[in-house]
């Protein structure tokens, strides 16, 4: 899997040197001026989302690539995501001036080996950038385990998510200058989904979010990903309809909701690259915040 870790973007310096936190949350000792935010009132997204709703997520998709600069698409190979990945190769194919949307992956050190092969497959079948984000200062679950022990995902659920998952998303955004980013989510995924509007302002994290196909069905996805001949997760057909990493991942079983196999048992149905500011980003914040005034 040498490949899919070959277009790993530079990393900045670790977590506890500029202050990142869990929801993108940034502490005083940071600064977010490099991202090129997008400027949108809420009676302007108000009005987009209204005049979208309907559309098909075709044609969001151009009107996304038309209207945003520095737009990516954010992915862990999920179905919806390469719905998207399948759309974005046909819009530049009837173009006839290919302008490509490059993908972020973030790599937890902890994917199904069949995620990683799905990787390597999607960057050969549609010629795309993948981008990909580690756990800052380490290459591998070695290096990760040894700095942080083993099993910090039970040990310290928000902990991992922010290490593994949440920071590096922040560091792509950085080094990216995301101002706008394509996510998979869909309101039939239910949970904290399930009201999604197809645009979200990121206040947080600075950026725009899009979720063109957030009024599809799971149904409707699987069916362009079979009449499109979509590579998708070799997993999908052992009962997973949603993969994540290895450690929180289970089939779904018979009538349960597409995401129920993720985190089983637990209390939560996102990482936090999608919910407001964690605790643990909290006391990141407070630790940051009582740093400076004893340095004032």
């Amino acid at each position: 899997m040498a490949d899919t870790h070959s277009e790993t973007s530079s990393q900045l310096s670790s977590p506890g040197d500029h202050g990142s936190v869990d929801s993108g949350f940034v502490s005083p000792n940071a600064s977010t001026v490099s991202l090129p935010r997008i400027s949108l009132t809420q009676p302007h997204i108000k009005h987009l989302n209204k005049q979208l709703e309907n559309l098909h997520p075709m044609d969001i998709l151009r009107f996304c690539k038309i209207f945003f600069p520095n737009l990516y698409q954010s992915t862990a190979f999920g179905l919806t995501g390469l719905v998207t990945v399948d759309m974005l190769s046909k819009l530049d194919a009837e173009s006839g001036t290919p302008q490509p949307i490059d993908l972020i992956f973030l790599d937890t050190l902890y994917h199904f080996k069949e995620t990683y092969e799905l990787v390597d497959r999607v960057r050969e079948r549609y010629n795309v950038k993948v981008h990909v984000f580690k756990p800052a200062d380490v290459d591998d679950v070695a290096q990760f385990e040894a700095l942080y022990g083993e099993k910090l995902y039970d040990m310290s659920a928000e902990l991992y998510d922010w290490i593994a998952k949440v920071e590096p998303l922040q560091r792509a955004y950085l080094d990216l200058k995301v101002a706008a980013v394509l996510t998979g989510r869909r309101r039939s995924q239910g949970g904290q989904r399930g009201d999604i509007s197809v645009i979200e302002l990121d206040d947080e994290r600075g950026v725009i979010k899009i979720n063109p196909l957030a009024n599809w069905s799971f149904g409707q996805v699987k069916a362009y990903i079979d009449e499109n001949k979509v590579p998708y997760n070799a997993l999908l057909d052992r009962g997973y309809k949603s993969v994540g990493d290895w450690h929180s991942t289970v089939p779904v079983g018979e009538g349960e909701d597409e995401r129920a196999g993720r985190w089983k048992g637990q209390d939560k149905t996102e990482c936090g690259i999608h919910n407001k500011q964690s605790r643990y980003a909290q006391l990141l914040e407070q630790a940051a915040l009582q740093q400076q005034q004893q340095t004032a």
